[in-house]
């Protein structure tokens, strides 16, 4: 069953305890059966506890006053009173088991449903959610987020079981004296009163608390990921006292959480002990008037000094509930986050037909929500099999069309329609499977190279061997310890970028792909190597999967050395989102603009 999803935060006049109930309900509505076991063994507990200081009262009245005024007491008597006591312990035992085993079942299961929710939203949300979020923050949601949300359902059937032990108890007490259940009457709402002060006044800071968290995930991940960076440019100490000014910012926001924590928590736990004090002075007024025997002030003692754990548990549920509906209103602000579109047909798209264009960009314009236009107008038709250079100055929509066509992002106006059908309507999982899309920025699981390439599809050794040498990467990868099964290090650290690229590229072949986008996918291998691979591609034959070889595909080229560049069948040339030309090289040069561009590309040596 899915999580329910509530607007995030509730209203802004709504209490903290309501929402904090609210949290409780939607954690009892997931797992109503293990809460309500976990609650039930509570609330025997509460029924042993009572029943217990009556037991107590009893003896005392009856076995022990006796035995100490010298009566002697019958050995009958005794072994019931034995008996009696341990029939009860064990009723409490047994019941303290139950509690604890459901309602951390229950706990431990909301937490997983909570994470697969967030993490299923993580795979459905458009990429512009990614990129608008820290690693740390996503992180932090699905980690600490979640534990602080289902930190006052540790202590929830207890907690629960106070109702059923306050009844009980203010039964008893009456059944022995008016004024003992008075006492009761006046502690149970001192303690509502305070933890209703004690959540009002910890909120803030608990949120407050909560987001410190995110901002330390975020740049420890930060400073981790990007290592090679902070040690190349000697910047240790600054990452340090980064990370040190948002731990102390959130030690802070911790410690005003702990002030607020050390101003109420005495009381909740001084009231039983006052609440015993009190029966003392009464029970022993009541004995001396003979209106109560000293068997019920030991049972109302005894009941006033078991109650004391329960309404530790009881506090620390109003302790925990200001951080848990935090922890729940940022995990709500993920889920309330509308999904991209997924269309039922996805999954399998069938190849274009002869006479159907493979790629079509039809007037297609992109803009980032609120931001310019990065793409206008955009008007691009690729033949079956042709090789296309994308070419233009930094910021000129390159990379946009590249997402575009991948179905990373969908166009603001027009339509990407790869064999005819629209990449809006296929989703990013059915354009995935005839667009294979290799970007500059090549990552590589910490796994094998073998697992790299195939990742999680079959291809024989022949596939494989067939497409490191197209990608020009047979040799290396022959020359590695364990050749194709060694281990790589964490994004193919242990590998050059010219390396991790061609496999990339070889695992973009092992996907039969229909069209082929390189995204400045060669910029870090040699230009001899690259001409092979752009050659190579032309005409790639994998064997295996069905047919024997697989056609020439359709392939875009995001290119920035005019080696390259030459080789293509064609060249776009885009200035400010939208295409100034097209054509060949030789022809392009008839284009002010172009030539100056292509005197960049040379001057820098092919770099950018």
């Amino acid at each position: 069953m899915p999580p329910q999803v509530t607007p995030a935060g509730g209203t802004p006049t709504e209490s903290v305890t309501r929402r904090g109930w609210r949290l409780v309900r939607r954690s009892l509505r997931l797992h109503p059966w293990v809460h309500a076991a976990g609650i039930m063994g509570a609330n025997v507990f509460a029924l042993a506890i009572v029943g217990f200081t009556v037991v107590v009262g009893r003896i005392t009245d009856e076995v022990i006053v006796p035995g100490l005024d010298g009566e002697g007491v019958p050995r009958r008597s005794v072994l019931v009173a034995v008996a009696v006591v341990a029939g009860v312990g064990v009723v409490r035992g047994v019941s303290v088991v139950a509690r604890r085993w459901f309602n951390m079942l229950a706990t431990v299961r909301t937490q997983r449903t909570w994470r697969r929710a967030i993490t299923d939203r993580y795979l459905d949300v458009p990429l512009s959610f990614h990129q608008a979020r820290s690693a740390g923050q996503l992180l932090a949601h699905a980690d600490a987020d979640v534990e602080v949300a289902t930190a006052m359902l540790k202590p929830l059937a207890f907690a629960m079981s106070v109702v059923m032990l306050a009844v009980a108890s203010l039964a008893s007490l009456l059944l022995v004296h008016p004024l003992f259940a008075l006492v009761a009457v006046v502690m149970f709402p001192t303690l509502t009163v305070l933890n209703r002060r004690f959540t009002r006044a910890v909120e803030a800071p608990a949120a407050a608390g909560q987001a410190a968290v995110g901002v330390l995930s975020g740049i420890a991940h930060e400073s981790l990921d990007g290592v090679l960076v902070v040690k190349t440019l000697g910047r240790e100490r600054d990452e340090v006292e980064r990370f040190t000014a948002a731990a102390d910012d959130l030690r802070a926001r911790r410690l005003e959480v702990g002030r607020l924590r050390s101003t109420y928590a005495p009381l909740y736990y001084s009231l039983p002990q006052v609440g015993i004090v009190v029966l003392l002075l009464v029970g022993v007024w009541l004995v001396d008037r003979d209106a109560a025997s000293i068997g019920d002030v030991v049972r109302a003692m005894s009941l006033f000094s078991i109650l004391t754990l329960p309404m530790e548990i009881l506090g620390y549920l109003f302790q925990e509930m200001p951080r848990s509906v935090v922890g729940m209103d940022r995990i709500d602000r993920v889920l309330a986050h509308p999904p991209e579109g997924r269309p039922s047909g996805r999954g399998t798209v069938a190849a274009p037909a002869p006479d159907t264009v493979p790629v079509e960009f039809d007037d297609v314009g992109f803009a980032h929500d609120g931001g310019p236009p990065v793409l206008d107008g955009f008007d691009l038709h690729l033949a079956a099999g042709e090789t296309v250079a994308l070419v233009g100055a930094t910021g000129s929509g390159k990379s946009t069309a590249v997402a575009l066509l991948a179905g990373l992002v969908p166009p603001t106006s027009g339509q990407v329609r790869i064999g005819g059908r629209p990449t809006t309507g296929l989703g990013p999982e059915g354009v995935s499977e005839t667009v294979a899309t290799v970007l500059q920025e090549t990552f590589l699981f910490a796994d094998t190279i073998r697992s790299n390439l195939l990742l999680g599809r079959h291809a024989d050794d022949d596939a494989v061997d067939a497409a490191l040498a197209i990608a020009a990467a047979a040799g290396f990868v022959s020359e590695l310890p364990d050749g194709l099964d060694t281990e790589l290090g964490e994004r193919g650290v242990t590998l050059s970028g010219g390396q991790r690229q061609r496999l990339a590229i070889a695992r973009a072949l092992l996907r039969r792909p229909e069209v082929l986008v390189l995204d400045d996918a060669t910029s870090a291998v040699d230009p001899v190597v690259e001409a092979g691979i752009l050659e190579g591609l032309r005409a790639p034959s994998i064997p295996g999967g069905g047919p024997e070889a697989v056609g020439t595909p359709t392939l875009l080229v995001v290119a920035h050395r005019l080696a390259t560049i030459r080789l293509a069948d064609r060249v776009v040339f885009l200035d400010e989102g939208r295409i100034a030309a097209t054509g060949t090289h030789e022809e392009l040069l008839e284009v002010e603009a172009y030539v100056a561009l292509a005197r960049a590309y040379e001057l820098a040596g092919g770099h950018r």
